[in-house]
């Protein structure tokens, strides 16, 4: 019997879902209007940084499993605004604080801007329904 191979390991998910931020952002910097697509594009941003800060652990782990201690504790910190920045975007969504979302979105680009998005390669599709999943959650 042969091994198996998972090939969407957790540095591929993460970089899918950091993608799909960093075209999300350059759809919201082009929006002339605040409407319901924006509010879906902003609870995916929610969605993703969740995602991407869920593979943290699992790649720590695996350079903790290899006796890589300090490697590992510097993913993690290099990696801490994830989780942070997915608990301020949800708040924000949660309490309808769009004024808000410029400045946390000019904090967010910091994080997106060495990502080139040449071409979208994200449709509508993607964070479509997010802000009515995420205001269902709890």
């Amino acid at each position: 019997m042969s091994r198996v191979i998972n090939t969407d390991g957790p540095a591929k998910i993460r970089n899918q879902h950091m993608r799909t931020c960093a075209e999300i952002l350059r759809h919201l910097s082009k929006k002339k209007e605040f409407d319901a697509e924006t509010k879906d594009m902003i609870a995916q941003i929610v969605f993703s940084l969740r995602e991407v800060n869920d593979t943290i652990e699992q790649s720590s782990e695996a350079w903790e499993k290899r006796n890589y201690w300090m490697k590992a504790e510097e993913f993690r910190q290099r990696w801490t605004w994830t989780g942070k920045m997915a608990d301020q975007v949800e708040d924000l969504v949660r309490r309808s604080n769009w004024e808000d979302f410029p400045s946390l979105m000019v904090s967010l680009f910091q994080h997106f801007g060495e990502i080139k998005v040449n071409k979208f390669t994200r449709d509508a599709e993607t964070w479509q329904g997010a802000y009515d999943r995420l205001m269902s959650e709890r």
